[in-house]
Formats: C-alpha cells, structure tokens, sequence
C-alpha cells in the first residue's frame, strides 16, 4: 500500500514537471511567433488537443496568454520595453501627426480612437476641439481625456492589459458595434509594400475592424517608419481607409497604390 502511494506521488510530481517544462516552452514559443493554434500545440508538443486547451485555459487564468479561437497569443502582444521605446521614438512627428489629424476633426463628431502611441498624440492634440463624443479602448486615453476636456467619453469594459491601459474581453466588438461614429481614427504597425494594414494582436484588429465598418469615414494616423513594415495580423488594405496622416511622404510603390485607391494624404 505504502509503495503503490509512493509510486502515485512520484507520478504525479513527473506530470506535473512535464506540464511546467512544456508550459514553459509554450510562452517560449509564443514569445518568437506571437500566435500560436491548438494543434500546433498538440503537435509541437506530443499531447492531445484537450491537453492542449487544458495548459492555454491555465495559462490565461495566469495573466500569461490571451484564448483566441482555435489557439492563444501572449496576453501583453507588446512588451512594455517596447512601448515605452515606441513613446520616445519619432514623438516630434507623431505630435505633428496628431495636431494634422485634430485640424480635420470637426467639432461635435462622434469619433472612434484606436489605443497606441500616436493615437495617444492624437487625443493630446483633440483637445482643441469641442464637444467631441469619442469611444475607445485604450483606459490611458480614456483617462486623458476624462482630466482635460468635457468630450463625452465611452469605453468597453473588461480586463486592464497592464502594458498599455487597453481594454478587452470578447464583448469589446459588439459594444463598438452599438455606435455610429462620424469617424475613425486608427494606426497600425506597419503598411507593407504590397497595400496591407496590419497590426500585432488579433483582439485589437477585430476590434478596430468592427469601427471600421461603424464609421462613415476612416482615417490611418501612422509616422513614416510604418511604411514598408509588415504587422502580424492583416487589418485591411489601403483602399480601406479614406484618409492617411503622416509625417512624410510614402516611398514610391506605397504612394501609388495610395492614389490608385483615391485615399487623401495628409503630411503633418
């Protein structure tokens, strides 16, 4: 009886070893390639697709992943030494950015602002308009606004991602979906040369897709580093939006597809 207890335990502390090793390698694995599927998981790692549901819904109850249908990605898709490489990093053109888009914001507009640096300069520089109506997911610019400005201001509710204040839970589509903006205002991490807008997280472009398709008009808010730049997850083409602001002009194969899909282009 003793032994077969003995035996128990030491079969159990194995499993659990094994479990922590492959856990391990899991986030390392997501840590190169952002995304990873639940197959690719049983696969990589020798376990049954249960298993594989079993470490993500573990891991997310661990603050270390986000659950997205079919697999996960890492819950913080940036680090935050990255963010606050990204605040430093063109700040000059990205605060012209953002004074360029508040001079094409109208007064009273209902407005949808996506989370990020620049659109963080965007919501510092909106505060020369009036009585804007703004939602967004990002609880930095929630709060900026909140402190300097009367600006009706709605965001979703959900879990706080620490890295950058943004907000998100499956819900956040469908309460951006109950509105109607005059406008969306979004950025991306990069416009690669063939005419796609992609971005780093998958929540986010759903999101930021579901404005899109709310607003009567839409505009890109990107410094001239993004072009030529491929994101991780495919937001939309050029042709989808209707204005672009940036610092400089795109390079050449850019700049054509830009004026091929009829998009204004704003220099800040």
């Amino acid at each position: 009886m003793y032994q077969g207890t003995q035996a128990r335990q030491k079969t159990g502390a194995m499993d659990t070893d094994r479990k922590g090793n492959r856990q391990q390698l899991l986030m390392e694995q997501l840590a190169a390639q952002r995304y990873i599927s639940i197959e690719e998981i049983a696969r990589r790692f020798s376990v049954t697709t249960q298993t594989a549901r079993r470490d993500i819904m573990e891991l997310e109850r661990q603050g270390k992943v986000r659950r997205l249908h079919g697999g996960a990605m890492l819950a913080n898709s940036v680090e935050p030494g990255e963010l606050r490489r990204r605040r430093v990093t063109n700040s000059l053109a990205k605060d012209r950015i953002g004074a360029r888009v508040a001079d094409l914001v109208e007064d009273g507009a209902s407005v949808f602002l996506d989370t990020g640096t620049t659109c963080e300069a965007v919501a510092r520089a909106l505060v020369s308009c009036e009585n804007l109506r703004v939602v967004s997911y990002s609880l930095r610019i929630a709060a900026f606004l909140r402190e300097v400005t009367d600006f009706t201001i709605a965001i979703p509710g959900g879990f706080v991602r620490q890295v950058d204040g943004g907000v998100f839970q499956e819900q956040a589509r469908s309460f951006i979906s109950g509105f109607k903006f005059d406008l969306a205002i979004l950025s991306v991490s990069g416009i690669d040369d063939e005419g796609d807008l992609g971005d780093d997280d998958e929540a986010e472009v759903e999101s930021v897709r579901t404005a899109m398709q709310h607003s009567s008009r839409v505009l890109l808010a990107v410094d001239g580093s993004k072009f030529g730049h491929r994101g991780l997850v495919r937001l939309g083409r050029i042709g989808d939006v209707d204005m672009i602001v940036t610092d400089r002009r795109p390079p050449p194969g850019i700049a054509k597809l830009v004026e091929e899909a009829g998009v204004e282009l704003h220099l800040g």
